[in-house]
C-alpha cells in the first residue's frame, strides 16, 4: 500500500500521536472513517446514475399515460372466446418503467419540510 512498511506506519502512528494527542486522535480516525464511507456512497449513487439506462421520450409519454384497468371476468363463461392479440405489426415495442434512482438529491422545500415536521413533534 502506496510502499509505506511496518516502520513508517508506526513512524506515522508516533508522529500524530505527539502532534493531535491520545484524546483527539480516536476522535479524528472516527471522522475519517466516517468521511471515506460517506465519499463510496456517493460515489456508488453516481455510478449506478451514470449506468442507468436513458428514458426515450415515447417511453416517457407511455409512462405518464394511465394503463387502462382489466375487465372483471363475467361470472358465465361465454361461447365466443377472443384469440389473444398478437404483438403490433409496425414494430412499436411497450414501454417500461425505469426503475426509482438509488439517490435522490434532497430539495430545499424537502428539507424545510422535515424541519417543519420536526418541529411540530417537539412541541407536541
Amino acid at each position: 500500500m502506496f510502499g509505506i512498511g511496518v516502520p513508517e506506519l508506526i513512524l506515522i502512528l508516533v508522529v500524530g500521536l505527539v502532534v493531535f494527542g491520545p484524546g483527539k486522535l480516536p476522535e479524528m480516525a472516527r471522522t475519517l472513517g466516517k468521511g471515506i464511507r460517506e465519499f463510496k456512497k456517493a460515489t456508488n449513487a453516481f455510478s449506478q446514475a451514470i449506468n442507468a439506462p436513458l428514458e426515450t421520450p415515447v417511453q416517457q409519454q407511455a409512462a405518464q399515460q394511465p394503463q387502462p384497468q382489466p375487465q372483471s371476468q363475467p361470472a358465465q363463461p361465454t361461447q365466443n372466446v377472443q384469440p389473444a392479440q398478437s404483438a403490433p405489426a409496425d414494430g412499436a415495442q411497450t414501454a417500461v418503467a425505469a426503475p426509482k434512482p438509488a439517490y435522490e438529491a434532497p430539495t430545499q422545500e424537502s428539507v424545510r419540510q422535515q424541519i417543519a415536521e420536526k418541529a411540530k413533534k417537539t412541541e407536541a
